[in-house]
């Protein structure tokens, strides 16, 4: 961390240099155990930080914190204007704190910090807002029943929202902060009572988000935060018998276990699992225009974003015209530190997960195909360069698994057609774009890509009142949009005779 020690702020270096506990009962609680976890800087290596590695009795004790807070209804039971002024404080609280939680978030997982800004601390008080907008809105129905028994009778029949219980978010190591509260507020907002599991990487902004939390006025155990790795800490979590719905974002293989653990208790379960999305340029879009949205939403984060667009397919004619452009953007791009202003590359999150790309890329050049890379990375840290794959086959695993770093697929197809049915054969299905200037091309291939967003003339933008999700192995189940508090709800009937 000596490198980057001038800039840090101090109540961020404070932070950082404490003996991470667990988040229970509205305070941090030490772990009791010598069951630790070292925290990264993956700009150089170096642990900036330690946190527990929760136990079995330490799950224990926070699931029962939120099953004690949920029974006892003092949230569930606040006036919904009461629980809207606290989640807007909430929010204006993460505010004010706003560069204080995008260093935490640069030193934890690397990305830039204007991003960490910017995007993640910025949307996620966007996101905070309008889900405290919907806590007053949260509404059943009236219905129209034709039961004609006994003769005469009549009825009165309605819905009603009521919350599900405990739920579990585990959170993966990308958008820490941002990701946590598209868990963590529409179960709030719902009435439910929440513990966190963040990603045992990049635990310290959540840890830091708690605090706010309590500060803002939410009741103690109504937001827990427990960290640890996931074949413990996770695995715990989710079988727990208190829980009642999971929403878990990461990859599709622990998705697939985690559906398979919580379906044991029928419990409820969302999953925003992975994506290898697939972008479609029709000879009549303007190559500029492309190739600049495709740049910001390939090499976004680094391309550890689920909605990034990896496979791009380009007609023939603007074949040559985009290539072009793509490697002379990749070759420019710099390459640091998220403390770098300059640096439009920063370091994947985990050592691992370079490693993992890295083995992508040796893989594919074992077979020959031509590859395009950037600049040379720093010695330390868990950078991977810029990376442009020309043409590969639509078997290989780089085209057919997601990559999760900053490489992209670039291929050539005789016309639109071929495009989509290459677009469309994939097991992932969460989302994809189409660039054209014509209406039609845009209705029609908008229409026909297997995606849960499709996107025309851009790529991997989001809106907190626009459903996201996925189908087929890139989950179940939509966040955001004016019902996202249903998923976190129990619909009631009632029936009047009278």
């Amino acid at each position: 961390m000596s490198s980057y020690q001038e800039p840090v702020l101090a109540p961020v270096l404070e932070f950082l240099k404490k003996p991470h506990g667990l988040y229970i009962d509205g305070q941090e609680v030490e772990s009791g155990t010598e069951q630790t976890l070292n925290i990264y800087n993956p700009a150089d290596g170096r642990v900036i930080a330690t946190c527990a590695d929760a136990t079995k009795a330490q799950v224990d004790r926070a699931v029962s914190s939120a099953w004690q807070s949920f029974v006892q209804k003092f949230w569930v039971q606040m006036l919904p204007v009461q629980k809207e002024r606290i989640l807007l404080k909430f929010a204006d609280l993460v505010e004010a704190h706003a560069d204080e939680l995008a260093q935490l978030l640069t030193l934890e997982q690397g990305k830039s910090l204007g991003m960490a800004k910017a995007l993640e601390v910025n949307c996620a008080v966007q996101w905070m807002r309008y889900t405290a907008g919907l806590v007053t809105k949260h509404n059943g129905h009236t219905l129209d029943v034709s039961i004609p028994f006994p003769e005469g009778a009549q009825y009165k029949a309605w819905t009603t929202k009521e919350p599900i219980g405990v739920v579990v978010g585990v959170v993966p190591c990308n958008f820490p902060l941002l990701i946590g509260v598209w868990k963590i507020l529409p179960a709030l907002a719902a009435g439910c009572s929440v513990v966190i599991k963040p990603s045992e990487t990049t635990p310290i902004t959540m840890l830091r988000l708690a605090e706010l939390a309590t500060l803002a006025g939410v009741p103690d155990g109504v937001f827990n935060v427990v960290t640890g790795q996931g074949s413990g800490c996770g695995q715990w979590l989710i079988s727990h018998p208190l829980v009642n719905k999971v929403s878990f974002t990461g990859s599709t293989d622990i998705g697939k276990k985690v559906a398979v653990s919580a379906a044991a208790d029928l419990k409820e379960v969302a999953l925003e699992l992975g994506g290898n999305n697939p972008a479609i340029v029709l000879k009549d879009i303007d190559p500029n225009v492309a190739v600049e949205g495709l740049l910001a939403s390939s090499f976004l984060n680094q391309g550890q974003v689920c909605a990034a667009s990896s496979r791009i397919y380009v007609e023939a004619p603007l074949f040559d015209s985009v290539a072009s452009q793509f490697e002379e953007a990749i070759k420019s791009m710099h390459i640091g530190s998220g403390f770098d202003p300059q640096a439009q590359i920063n370091p994947l999150s985990t050592y691992a997960q370079q490693r993992a790309v890295e083995s992508h890329l040796t893989q594919i050049r074992d077979q020959g195909v031509e590859i395009i890379t950037g600049q040379q990375t720093p010695q330390d840290g868990f950078y991977v360069s810029p990376t442009l794959i020309i043409n590969p086959e639509h078997s290989e695993p780089l085209t057919q698994k997601e990559v999760f770093g900053p490489v992209i697929n670039l291929t050539r197809v005789s016309d639109e057609n071929e495009a989509l049915q290459l677009a469309n054969d994939s097991d992932y299905g969460l989302c994809a774009s189409v660039w054209t200037n014509k209406l039609d091309k845009a209705m029609t291939y908008s229409n026909a890509l297997k995606a849960g967003t499709v996107w025309v003339n851009s790529h991997a933008f989001i809106d907190p009142n626009m459903p996201f999700g996925g189908i087929k192995l890139s989950g179940s189940g939509r966040d955001f949009g004016v019902n996202w508090l249903d998923a976190f709800s129990e619909t009631k009937s009632l029936c009047i005779r009278y």
